[in-house]
């Protein structure tokens, strides 16, 4: 894994990075708390200040740092589970889905006061797009399960009489999972639930960004699920790279297209399938015949009320018509005022900026000279509470920064052109967005921006819903947003092999289909094949033994 060079890429700029230790024959006793088990793994962060007592107070002779040996065993271990076979029943999996709802149940709070601690995510929007997500799509696998798992039927052809076929759903084997920190527990639990349901064994790596919730889930999935079968590794490059160097049976990563590129790589080495869920520049395209109020609440629930803009599906920027953009921008104003009070940084209500280096980054998208000028609102920030204020910027040029790089925050471009039709160009002039957005009345312009823009979902009239709030369809991107899709079904279906089974009796077998081949069953064959019922009655009938 050295030739990925994985250091400057997914190396966090967090101080919170956990070591792993080894630690074998061993309860929570014999540490201080502020050693956190996950199975065969010792997490001690760095941030505690007892960790030195390690060597001291342990009973453990031998400890190793997580590294290629520890997670080639881990990998080992589970797939030997795997191949026991007890991962494939339905009772197996229903019971681990029953396990996870309970956990949602009980340990709702403690998981809502981990995604304050991380990102300040207010009360609400924590439990909507985290804890109702992942409780949507653990309640959907509990009452589709046994569907899902039924052999799909499929027709045969009299070439194959008599016979009968059907598609098996089985599972792939051991399934990696890499989540993010911006959603850091519906993005790691949510493809959990679709691997355990495909009855996969399972390794989940938090995000060491998000510190409290990795802890929570590492602890949590460790008392409530089948640890043998589901493991959490936390950490940062050096755990990751030595999960990456495995042969996995499947790999799913959320996270930026530059780090996708890397789990590919690595995967590649193995012919490892990976669903990647990247992000892109989502656009919102704003036709002026629209209900303004609606469509400016909608817009700020896509952007400042998602994360604060801290999501792959989030509004990046906004396309409109020159001599609308006023009227927007007016609107746009009202009602975040309406939704935050005139100092948005002292909202509640806004989430801050997950880390001091994106921060950072934020500001300098801000403070560039091609983006400075153009600030028609906001642009106040608080460095101590990592919070930028809502911020809009008013025709940008297309070479600032701002525009070349998905923001992932609270910053909101605003471009214009003469007629809105021009927006497809502008679109489809860059890598194709994980998200695309269109509000208006005009049902041409829905039909046109249907059939002409290429996204991985699509959501007219609205933000960011058509992923949270609606059962029965797939979150995937394309090209550069990502690869494959999951959620609900679609997880399902994604963690499993699709088994081609055909079945076939011995009571027909005519000479026509082997040697010799004669001009006669040459003939009869081919009417066969076209479906000619005289031939095939007389291949029936006369040429069979």
């Amino acid at each position: 894994m050295k030739s990925l060079c994985l250091h400057p890429l997914l190396a966090p700029s967090s101080a919170l990075v956990g070591r792993k230790v080894f630690a074998n024959h061993l309860t929570t006793k014999c540490f201080p708390k502020q050693l956190r088990f996950h199975s065969r793994y010792v997490v001690v962060s760095s941030y505690s200040s007892s960790s030195a007592t390690l060597s001291a107070e342990s009973e453990v002779d031998k400890k190793q740092v997580f590294d290629g040996d520890e997670a080639a065993l881990l990998v080992r271990e589970l797939r030997n589970n795997f191949d026991s076979g007890k991962t494939k029943s339905y009772e197996w999996r229903i019971s681990q889905l029953q396990a996870i709802s309970k956990m949602l149940e009980e340990k709702e709070n403690e998981i809502i006061d981990a995604l304050h601690k991380d990102v300040s995510k207010p009360r609400l929007e924590a439990y909507i797009t985290e804890v109702f997500q992942a409780k949507t799509s653990c309640n959907e696998a509990l009452q589709e399960l046994k569907h899902w798992m039924k052999p799909e039927k499929v027709s045969t052809s009299i070439t194959t009489f008599p016979s009968s076929a059907e598609i098996v759903s089985e599972p792939l084997g051991v399934v990696l999972i890499i989540s993010t920190w911006n959603f850091p527990f519906s993005l790691s639990l949510d493809p959990v639930i679709g691997a355990i349901s495909a009855g996969n064994t399972v390794v989940l790596k938090p995000s060491e960004i998000a510190p409290a919730t990795s802890s929570l889930l590492a602890n949590f999935l460790e008392t409530y699920l089948d640890n043998s079968a589901v493991r959490v590794v936390e950490g940062a490059v050096p755990e990751t790279t030595a999960l990456l160097d495995q042969k996995w049976d499947k790999i799913l990563y959320t996270g930026s297209a530059r780090v996708g590129r890397i789990v590919m790589a690595a995967a590649a080495k193995h012919l490892t399938p990976v669903i990647l869920e990247l992000g892109g520049k989502c656009p919102a395209v704003v036709d002026s015949n629209i209900n303004l109020q609606v469509t400016a609440r909608r817009i700020i629930a896509g952007k400042w009320a998602c994360n604060s803009g801290q999501a792959c599906i989030s509004v990046d920027y906004i396309i409109t018509r020159k001599d609308f953009a006023p009227t927007l921008i007016a609107a746009l104003k009202e009602e975040l005022e309406n939704f935050f009070g005139k100092d948005p940084i002292e909202s509640k209500d806004m989430s801050r900026i997950v880390s001091p280096t994106q921060f950072a980054r934020l500001v300098k998208l801000l403070d560039e000279d091609k983006a400075s000028d153009k600030i028609v609102l906001g642009g106040q920030r608080d460095e101590k509470k990592l919070k930028i204020a809502p911020t809009i910027l008013l025709d940008v040029p297309e070479e600032a920064m701002v525009m070349q790089e998905e923001i992932f925050g609270p910053i909101l471009p605003i471009i214009t052109v003469d007629n809105i039709e021009d927006s497809y160009g502008i679109i489809k002039s860059r890598p194709k967005p994980l998200a695309a957005y269109l509000f208006t009345n005009n049902e041409q312009l829905k039909k046109d921006y249907v059939d002409k823009i290429s996204s991985g979902g699509m959501l007219i009239n609205d933000a960011v819903v058509h992923v949270v709030a609606t059962r029965g369809l797939p979150f995937g991107g394309v090209e550069e947003s990502g690869m494959g899709c999951y959620h609900g079904k679609f997880s399902f279906d994604s963690f499993s092999h699709k088994k081609a089974v055909l079945y076939k009796g011995f009571d027909s077998d005519p000479d026509i289909r082997y040697p010799p081949y004669t001009p006669e069953k040459a003939k009869m064959l081919r009417a066969i094949l076209d479906g000619n019922i005289f031939a095939i009655i007389l291949a029936l009938l006369g040429w069979s033994k």
